[in-house]
């Protein structure tokens, strides 16, 4: 049987896109610690990680999520600010935080993660933080590298504006290259 690595997520449009690229120039051009940024064009909001699975589980994971997005309207989320995980001081994730009608975002991924568990994926048992990777800093990034990213975050804090409105979620695969990975849309299922 065919394996594929996928996850759950809602695509970004290009302006989001475009303002998360500005934030990361702006982080750049501090200088710093040993950092993989991510490449904007295929930013996106993960709402579950699926792993390596059968391609004869697409159809039912489709139909989960058709399911799960029925009485689920449309909703509006805002770029928030920098943050770093899991502190300052030992950085090892530069993020973009998001408001806006975030909680109707938490229940769309508790539901996406309910069902999906009835087929037999793990549930979470972090809580859901909606947030958007910039970068991760490499392991061989010294600390006080770390910490002068952390400082640049906090200091600094460049302004990251934009909003979107979130109208689907999408059944995405992920091909690991030696040039990064590539992302590719399965299915879609529509908020209605």
């Amino acid at each position: 049987m065919e394996k594929i690595r996928s996850f759950i997520a809602v695509e970004l449009p290009a302006n989001i896109k475009l303002a998360l690229a500005k934030t990361q120039a702006e982080l750049k051009s501090g200088g710093g610690a040993r950092v993989k940024w991510v490449d904007p064009g295929i930013m996106h909001l993960t709402l579950k990680f699926l792993g390596n699975i059968d391609t004869a589980l697409v159809a039912g994971i489709t139909a989960a999520l058709d399911e799960v997005c029925i009485g689920v309207s449309p909703f509006l989320i805002e770029l928030d600010r920098l943050g770093v995980f899991p502190n300052a001081r030992r950085v090892q994730v530069v993020w973009v935080g998001l408001k806006g009608e975030v909680e109707k975002l938490g229940r769309l991924q508790k539901n996406i993660d309910a069902v999906l568990a009835s087929l037999g994926f793990q549930a979470e048992n972090r809580p859901f933080t909606p947030h958007l990777t910039l970068a991760r800093v490499r392991e061989d990034a010294t600390l006080e590298e770390r910490q002068a990213l952390g400082q640049l975050v906090t200091a600094a804090a460049p302004e990251c504006r934009g909003s979107f409105t979130v109208d689907a979620v999408h059944l995405m695969r992920s091909q690991l290259t030696r040039n990064g990975p590539i992302y590719s849309r399965i299915n879609s299922a529509a908020l209605k």
